[in-house]
């Protein structure tokens, strides 16, 4: 909601990058002075004890009283008598859920019948039907005309750097280096600095040492009691009875029956014996086996001499000529002489000076050490008077600043509605006079 102007003054005579930082809620809201931070109001009451002696008796044995438990009273059980009559193995379901023979239910699909025309089928499309070529003539291609022509001169291998870029020489620079104007005082330094001149170092005091005392032992003889034992004594009382109900043993006279309804009902059926058929006894056949492969049978060695070779041997003529080893490449592309070309370097245009270098940075030539000052703190001490007085939930604001509606910053239009240009001041700021006479505010962006 707090609207700043957005650019800067637009005075000629003062030149500053900071914003200009009023606003309509700076206006219409001054700051206030700060308040006084409240007091504690932490209670300052020790805690004292009581000097009552403590009794030995506790809230659970006062209140909770043990009564007399007795035995708890067992019913004796029935007797079983096994019934004669036979069980009812039916159930419901076997009652309701009467089985019915299995029938066959026919479709309930109603026939198709296809009609199959005699009439031959016209493969064409209908895109083909409707989208006919068009008889028109082939279209020419629309190129430019290529007129360029290469020259026949001969490319003198220049550049348009070398053309108009001469050389001009070396420069004589001037160094921008500031004169040491700084004058070295002979004198010897001083290395005293306010650490040394302040805090002086003291003689060391001897470290004490804290001298034991032999033990002593006590000629009275020890009585064995505790605090406890003397703040806290047994009461008289009867010893306390076990809560533990008594279980009686039942015993019964009928035998355990190891047999169960399941066991008695679903007994297992009979299986067959497994069919195993019985290995035939192997006969050895009475023939011998031939050993022979067709291989061995058809194709058989001829009793004859290994081949000899057709080739004929190649009768080469030794010559004593020389050899010549020249080709129609070392004769053709011969190497040319070319010499290494020299890379174009410029003259330095620096001239360095004949004095030696000092060493010396700004830095060190213009900040030179200065004595170190001591500041001294000008905080005032706080001596207002401390407010023992409860501080309550009403502040001006809350009291004064009752929560409204939000409302659009009339700054923000470009032409606020109900206010008339009037002109811009010094500072850049369009100032608004309201239209009617009624409307008392003036807004300004």
């Amino acid at each position: 909601r707090c609207h700043h102007c957005p650019h800067l003054p637009t005075r000629p005579y003062e030149k500053s990058e900071k914003p200009c930082m009023l606003s309509e809620y700076r206006e219409r809201y001054p700051p206030y002075p700060i308040t006084l931070p409240r007091g504690l109001f932490k209670s300052k009451k020790a805690y004292k004890m009581a000097q009552i002696p403590m009794e030995g008796i506790s809230t659970t044995k006062r209140d909770y009283i043990a009564h007399e438990v007795l035995p708890q009273k067992l019913k004796s059980p029935e007797k079983h008598v096994k019934s004669d009559e036979s069980m009812d193995l039916t159930s419901t379901y076997k009652q309701d859920y009467n089985s019915y023979p299995i029938s066959q239910v026919p479709p309930c699909l109603p026939r198709v019948t296809r009609h199959i025309p005699s009439a031959k089928m016209d493969t064409r499309t209908t895109y083909e039907g409707d989208y006919v070529l068009w008889n028109e003539p082939k279209t020419e291609l629309i190129r430019p005309n290529d007129r360029f022509h290469p020259s026949e001169e001969k490319f003198d291998h220049r550049t348009i750097v070398q053309d108009d870029y001469l050389y001009r020489g070396p420069v004589a620079t001037q160094s921008c280096k500031p004169l040491n104007l700084v004058q070295k005082s002979k004198a010897p330094f001083e290395n005293i600095t306010n650490y040394r001149v302040n805090y002086v170092p003291h003689p060391l005091e001897k470290h004490y040492m804290h001298k034991y005392e032999k033990y002593k032992v006590n000629e009275v003889p020890f009585d064995g009691l505790t605090t406890h034992k003397v703040s806290y004594k047994g009461l008289a009382g009867q010893p306390a009875k076990l809560a533990k109900p008594c279980k009686l043993k039942l015993l019964h006279d009928l035998p355990f029956c190891s047999t169960t309804e399941f066991q008695e009902k679903y007994q297992a059926w009979p299986r067959p014996p497994v069919f195993t058929k019985k290995p035939d006894v192997y006969l050895p056949p009475l023939e011998k086996m031939d050993l022979h492969t067709t291989t061995q049978i058809h194709y058989k060695h001829p009793n004859g001499k290994p081949a000899k070779m057709c080739q004929t041997l190649a009768q080469l003529k030794i010559s004593t000529e020389p050899f010549s080893s020249s080709s129609t490449m070392k004769e053709d592309y011969k190497p040319w002489l070319c010499k290494r070309l020299k890379p174009i370097t410029c003259v330095p245009e620096l001239t360095f000076p004949a004095k030696p270098m000092d060493f010396l940075t700004t830095f060190q030539t213009h900040y030179v050490p200065h004595p170190l000052t001591v500041t001294k703190s000008y905080k005032p001490g706080w001596s207002g008077p401390k407010h023992h007085t409860l501080l309550d939930a009403k502040t001006i604001y809350a009291t004064s600043y009752t929560p409204k509606g939000i409302v659009r910053c009339l700054a923000s239009y470009k032409h606020p509605p109900g206010y008339v240009f009037e002109g811009t001041d010094a500072d850049g700021h369009n100032l608004y006079l309201p239209a009617s006479p009624s409307e008392s505010l003036q807004g300004g962006h």
